[in-house]
Protein backbone atom coordinates (compact mmCIF):
# COMPACT_ATOMS: atom_id res chain seq x y z
CA UNK A 1 0.00 0.00 0.00
CA UNK A 2 1.29 3.46 -1.02
CA UNK A 3 1.97 5.81 1.70
CA UNK A 4 -0.43 8.15 3.23
CA UNK A 5 -0.73 10.94 4.71
CA UNK A 6 -3.00 13.98 5.38
CA UNK A 7 -0.70 16.91 4.15
CA UNK A 8 -0.78 16.21 -0.05
CA UNK A 9 3.32 17.86 0.52
CA UNK A 10 4.41 14.58 2.87
CA UNK A 11 2.54 12.31 0.86
CA UNK A 12 3.92 13.00 -2.21
CA UNK A 13 7.11 13.72 -0.68
CA UNK A 14 6.88 10.19 1.30
CA UNK A 15 5.68 8.27 -2.16
CA UNK A 16 8.84 9.68 -4.12
CA UNK A 17 10.95 8.29 -1.25
CA UNK A 18 9.10 5.12 -1.08
CA UNK A 19 10.01 4.57 -4.37
CA UNK A 20 13.64 5.40 -4.59
CA UNK A 21 14.08 3.10 -1.99
CA UNK A 22 12.12 0.28 -2.08
CA UNK A 23 14.54 -1.94 -3.48
CA UNK A 24 17.81 -0.88 -1.26
CA UNK A 25 19.46 -4.13 0.39
CA UNK A 26 21.62 -2.83 2.66
CA UNK A 27 19.51 -1.97 5.45
CA UNK A 28 18.69 2.27 4.01
CA UNK A 29 15.40 0.76 2.21
CA UNK A 30 12.15 2.23 2.77
CA UNK A 31 10.66 0.35 5.83
CA UNK A 32 14.20 1.94 8.01
CA UNK A 33 12.48 5.13 6.65
CA UNK A 34 9.11 4.35 7.53
CA UNK A 35 10.49 3.32 11.14
CA UNK A 36 12.41 7.06 11.29
CA UNK A 37 9.46 8.48 10.60
CA UNK A 38 7.33 6.98 12.86
CA UNK A 39 9.90 7.09 15.63
CA UNK A 40 10.33 11.02 14.56
CA UNK A 41 6.74 11.64 14.80
CA UNK A 42 6.74 10.57 18.44
CA UNK A 43 9.14 12.37 19.78
CA UNK A 44 8.29 15.54 17.91
CA UNK A 45 4.95 14.98 19.02
CA UNK A 46 6.71 14.66 22.80
CA UNK A 47 9.00 17.56 22.97
CA UNK A 48 7.03 19.82 21.19
CA UNK A 49 9.04 20.11 17.63
CA UNK A 50 7.41 20.96 14.58
CA UNK A 51 6.03 18.47 12.69
CA UNK A 52 5.94 19.27 9.36
CA UNK A 53 9.24 19.68 8.80
CA UNK A 54 10.11 16.37 11.59
CA UNK A 55 7.96 14.12 9.19
CA UNK A 56 10.00 15.84 5.71
CA UNK A 57 13.06 15.59 7.30
CA UNK A 58 12.69 11.89 8.89
CA UNK A 59 11.28 10.98 5.02
CA UNK A 60 13.93 12.40 3.23
CA UNK A 61 17.24 12.08 5.87
CA UNK A 62 18.92 9.44 3.76
CA UNK A 63 17.88 11.36 0.43
CA UNK A 64 21.77 12.60 0.00
CA UNK A 65 23.61 10.08 2.27
CA UNK A 66 27.16 8.99 0.68
CA UNK A 67 26.41 5.31 1.44
CA UNK A 68 23.98 5.54 -1.21
CA UNK A 69 25.69 7.25 -3.64
CA UNK A 70 23.40 9.80 -4.34
CA UNK A 71 24.20 13.39 -5.44
CA UNK A 72 23.24 16.62 -3.64
CA UNK A 73 20.74 18.74 -4.64
CA UNK A 74 18.74 15.78 -5.06
CA UNK A 75 16.40 15.72 -1.72
CA UNK A 76 15.92 19.95 -2.26
CA UNK A 77 14.49 18.99 -5.82
CA UNK A 78 12.41 16.29 -4.31
CA UNK A 79 10.69 18.35 -2.14
CA UNK A 80 10.09 20.81 -4.26
CA UNK A 81 8.54 17.92 -7.05
CA UNK A 82 6.08 17.10 -3.34
CA UNK A 83 5.08 21.36 -3.24
CA UNK A 84 7.42 22.27 0.34
CA UNK A 85 7.88 26.08 -0.09
CA UNK A 86 11.88 27.18 -0.61
CA UNK A 87 12.02 28.04 3.46
CA UNK A 88 10.68 24.76 4.57
CA UNK A 89 13.01 22.62 2.26
CA UNK A 90 15.91 24.63 2.87
CA UNK A 91 15.31 23.69 6.54
CA UNK A 92 14.83 20.29 5.67
CA UNK A 93 18.21 20.00 3.78
CA UNK A 94 19.74 21.66 6.57
CA UNK A 95 18.51 18.94 8.95
CA UNK A 96 19.60 15.66 6.63
CA UNK A 97 22.58 17.13 6.04
CA UNK A 98 23.71 16.69 9.76
CA UNK A 99 22.08 13.49 10.44
CA UNK A 100 24.34 10.90 9.66
CA UNK A 101 27.12 9.76 12.23
CA UNK A 102 30.50 11.02 10.66
CA UNK A 103 32.73 8.62 13.13
CA UNK A 104 33.45 8.41 17.19
CA UNK A 105 35.29 11.91 17.20
CA UNK A 106 33.47 14.08 14.58
CA UNK A 107 31.41 16.47 15.89
CA UNK A 108 27.82 16.40 14.96
CA UNK A 109 25.97 18.83 16.78
CA UNK A 110 22.78 19.60 15.50
CA UNK A 111 21.51 22.93 16.06
CA UNK A 112 17.56 22.88 15.81
CA UNK A 113 15.08 20.96 17.95
CA UNK A 114 13.87 19.78 14.49
CA UNK A 115 16.97 18.36 13.63
CA UNK A 116 17.58 17.02 17.05
CA UNK A 117 14.48 14.84 16.80
CA UNK A 118 15.15 13.04 13.23
CA UNK A 119 18.85 12.49 14.64
CA UNK A 120 17.73 10.52 17.29
CA UNK A 121 15.42 8.78 15.65
CA UNK A 122 17.52 7.80 12.95
CA UNK A 123 19.84 6.68 15.62
CA UNK A 124 17.27 5.08 17.36
CA UNK A 125 16.24 2.81 14.48
CA UNK A 126 20.53 1.82 14.39
CA UNK A 127 19.89 -0.06 17.72
CA UNK A 128 18.00 -2.65 19.10
CA UNK A 129 16.92 -5.46 17.37
CA UNK A 130 16.47 -3.87 14.54
CA UNK A 131 19.72 -2.32 14.97
CA UNK A 132 21.96 -5.83 15.12
CA UNK A 133 19.76 -6.69 11.65
CA UNK A 134 20.52 -3.63 9.91
CA UNK A 135 24.30 -4.01 11.28
CA UNK A 136 24.52 -7.09 9.18
CA UNK A 137 22.77 -6.29 6.06
CA UNK A 138 24.37 -3.54 5.75
CA UNK A 139 28.19 -5.47 6.31
CA UNK A 140 26.37 -8.67 4.04
CA UNK A 141 25.69 -5.91 1.49
CA UNK A 142 29.12 -4.15 1.29
CA UNK A 143 30.96 -7.80 1.51
CA UNK A 144 32.58 -7.26 4.85
CA UNK A 145 33.14 -10.02 7.17
CA UNK A 146 30.84 -11.16 9.96
CA UNK A 147 33.75 -10.94 12.93
CA UNK A 148 37.63 -10.73 12.90
CA UNK A 149 39.22 -11.55 15.97
CA UNK A 150 42.59 -10.00 14.79
CA UNK A 151 40.72 -6.30 14.62
CA UNK A 152 40.67 -3.68 17.40
CA UNK A 153 38.10 -0.98 16.81
CA UNK A 154 39.02 2.78 15.21
CA UNK A 155 37.55 5.33 16.41
CA UNK A 156 37.85 7.68 13.88
CA UNK A 157 39.08 11.03 14.27
CA UNK A 158 38.26 12.55 10.73
CA UNK A 159 34.83 11.59 8.29
CA UNK A 160 36.86 11.21 5.63
CA UNK A 161 38.81 8.41 7.52
CA UNK A 162 35.22 7.13 8.97
CA UNK A 163 34.24 6.67 5.20
CA UNK A 164 36.52 4.56 3.64
CA UNK A 165 36.54 1.88 6.92
CA UNK A 166 35.97 -1.55 5.95
CA UNK A 167 35.92 -3.16 9.45
CA UNK A 168 33.54 -6.59 10.38
CA UNK A 169 30.12 -6.11 11.04
CA UNK A 170 30.46 -6.62 15.09
CA UNK A 171 33.69 -4.20 15.08
CA UNK A 172 30.72 -1.46 14.26
CA UNK A 173 29.22 -2.26 17.45
CA UNK A 174 32.19 -0.66 19.10
CA UNK A 175 33.03 2.37 16.65
CA UNK A 176 29.54 3.40 16.30
CA UNK A 177 26.05 1.40 17.68
CA UNK A 178 27.35 1.30 21.51
CA UNK A 179 28.34 4.87 21.00
CA UNK A 180 25.06 6.55 19.96
CA UNK A 181 23.22 5.98 22.95
CA UNK A 182 25.27 8.92 24.94
CA UNK A 183 24.73 11.38 21.87
CA UNK A 184 20.95 11.19 21.63
CA UNK A 185 19.37 14.82 22.68
CA UNK A 186 15.59 14.21 24.16
CA UNK A 187 14.75 12.70 26.84
CA UNK A 188 12.06 10.81 25.07
CA UNK A 189 14.75 9.30 22.87
CA UNK A 190 17.17 8.59 25.72
CA UNK A 191 14.29 6.69 27.73
CA UNK A 192 13.84 4.63 24.57
CA UNK A 193 17.57 3.74 24.12
CA UNK A 194 18.16 2.40 27.53
CA UNK A 195 16.50 -0.96 26.57
CA UNK A 196 17.57 -0.86 22.84
CA UNK A 197 21.05 -0.77 23.83
CA UNK A 198 21.07 -3.41 26.76
CA UNK A 199 20.28 -5.60 23.92
CA UNK A 200 23.11 -5.30 22.32
CA UNK A 201 25.58 -5.81 24.54
CA UNK A 202 23.85 -8.71 25.39
CA UNK A 203 23.59 -9.99 22.32
CA UNK A 204 27.65 -8.98 21.27
CA UNK A 205 28.44 -11.14 24.49
CA UNK A 206 26.29 -13.63 23.50
CA UNK A 207 28.02 -13.88 19.73
CA UNK A 208 31.78 -13.65 21.39
CA UNK A 209 30.55 -16.34 23.92
CA UNK A 210 29.50 -19.03 20.34
CA UNK A 211 32.61 -17.37 18.43
CA UNK A 212 34.58 -19.36 20.91
CA UNK A 213 32.72 -22.03 21.45
CA UNK A 214 31.81 -21.73 24.96
CA UNK A 215 27.65 -21.78 24.46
Amino acid sequence: MPFEHDDPRVQAFGRRVESAFSSDESGHDWWHVWRVWRLARRIAAAEGADPLLVELAALGHDVEDHKLGRTEGTLAAWLAEAGADAATAEAVVAIARRVSFKGAGVPDAMPTLEGRVVQDADRLDAIGAIGVARAFAYGGARGRLLYDPAETPELHARFEDYKKTNSSSLMHFYEKLFLLKERLHTPTARAIAEERHAFMERFVQRFLAEWEGER
